[in-house]
């Protein structure tokens, strides 16, 4: 057997129309920002993660390559870099916080954001955290938890004794709004002072999803689900919030728009004035 042969044996394979396969859409979004606008985003860990991956990109690359595609992946780059953003910030007040990622999938913001005192917790389904361990193990100061996010008891592993900064990207979408408001209220209550972070848009950019990646996940009730018009709104979930901010997904902490061509600004245009893309915190008491 020769080196290539090997190399390719020891891919992990990626099985088709499975939950395996959600987690290579963002992954690979981010490595198609990272080949079409390397001056905004340069990720080799994605290109690295796909190459150890047995996976038919071709299919996948061939939507990206459209306009639409391309902005698909610059909107899954720039929230990564938001949420980025923002677990910086936290450290800088408590350099020795937790730092949680929920529902992980391939996400490495960790890794990206860890200044070597912070201790990682990466959760996501069983099966889910099954792939990460083989693709991500976890590092010296990391831990990948196997657990559904509403079953509460992975709060338990939480070493927060220094403050935690939780933060879900492209999650809650699959959640039902009651649920995600008894997570919200049960993190407000078992971690005072901790934030938390997470992308949202309204009703409408719900069900633009419908036709894409939420019909995929067989949900059609848009409305039970959770998307937010005013992130005002989650003011009142919790007596534990101590505020609720929002900033633009595409434009609140670096404003790509003079950097994209004429219809990825019209998008961008849509993302934060129709469809009401976001970037939302809460603090806790």
């Amino acid at each position: 057997m020769n080196i290539q042969e090997s190399r390719i044996m020891n891919k992990y394979h990626i099985e088709p129309n499975t939950v395996q396969e959600t987690l290579v859409i963002p992954l690979y979004g981010r490595r198609v920002c990272s080949e079409h606008f390397p001056h905004l985003f340069k990720d080799p860990e994605a290109e690295r993660i796909c190459s150890l991956l047995d996976y038919d990109f071709a299919e996948k690359g061939k939507k990206m390559e459209s306009t639409a595609g391309l902005f698909g992946a610059l909107e899954v780059a720039q929230r990564q870099y938001d949420i980025g953003c923002e677990v910086r910030d936290y450290l800088k007040e408590r350099p020795k916080a937790a730092v949680v990622n929920l529902g992980c999938g391939l996400d490495d913001t960790f890794r990206r954001c860890g200044n070597g005192d912070c201790l990682g917790f990466n959760i996501d389904m069983p099966d889910v955290i099954t792939i990460r361990n083989e693709i991500l193990p976890p590092g010296e100061r990391e831990r990948n938890i196997g657990c559904d996010l509403n079953d509460y008891s992975w709060m338990d592993q939480i070493e927060a004794w220094e403050g935690a900064v939780f933060y879900a990207t492209g999650v809650f979408y699959y959640f039902r709004t009651e649920d995600v408001k008894n997570l919200f209220s049960e993190i407000a209550k078992r971690f005072p002072g901790s934030v938390l972070v997470f992308d949202t848009c309204n009703r409408l950019g719900a069900r633009m999803m419908t036709k894409t990646w939420l019909r995929e996940a067989g949900i059609t009730d848009v409305g039970a689900f959770f998307s937010l018009e005013d992130p005002k709104e989650l003011e009142d979930w919790s007596e534990n919030f101590a505020s609720v901010s929002a900033k633009s997904y595409m434009r609140g902490y670096r404003d790509i728009y003079p950097d994209v061509g004429f219809v990825h600004k019209l998008m961008i245009r849509l993302c934060d004035n129709i469809v009401k893309m976001r970037i939302v915190k809460i603090r806790m008491k």
